[in-house]
């Protein structure tokens, strides 16, 4: 907490996000302990500063800049937070909306160039799918340079959903 503590006096939102998410994916913190130890710490300086990148809506615990984007999309949509890197049917997803059975998962070209990778994508989906679920993927391409078709597609399949 106090390594954290100190960068929040240093880094932009951005490089703090991330410092907190890598101190998460490497079981050093886990930000919810994070959040609470901060009610219990006296104040100096960063704690006020983490404590607001955590409280932020937008902090979500992803694995890539890609996500990090997506989630930006949603919240414009001003849908629900997603559950971020979710266990389901046996595939951990980038998104997961249980009330509404809802799957998004972001299409880089570092895991998702292959044909075997594609192939392993469309059985994934096909679990989900089997299983009751809405499935939607979107590519990299999308995410950035087509954000208002992306939110356009999400907000018509959340609304079909609800």
């Amino acid at each position: 907490m106090n390594t954290l503590t100190d960068l929040a006096c240093e880094l932009p939102d951005p490089l703090l996000e991330r410092a907190i998410r890598e101190a998460d994916r490497l079981d050093l913190i886990d930000p919810e302990a994070l959040r609470a130890a901060l009610d219990n710490t006296p104040r100096r300086p960063g704690t006020g500063r983490l404590r607001s990148v955590l409280d932020a809506p937008t902090f979500e615990l992803t694995d890539s800049e890609l996500e990090r984007r997506f989630l930006r999309l949603v919240h414009r949509a001003n849908l629900p937070s997603p559950r971020t890197q979710a266990l389901l049917n046996g595939y951990r997803v980038d998104f997961y909306w249980p009330t509404l059975g809802l799957v998004v998962e972001t299409d880089g070209l570092t895991y998702h160039r292959t044909a075997s990778q594609q192939k392993e994508d469309r059985i994934r989906d096909q679990v989900h799918t089997a299983a009751g679920l809405t499935v939607l993927r979107f590519t990299a391409f999308q995410v950035n340079f087509e954000p208002e078709r992306t939110v356009a597609t999400l907000t018509a399949v959340v609304s079909r959903l609800r």
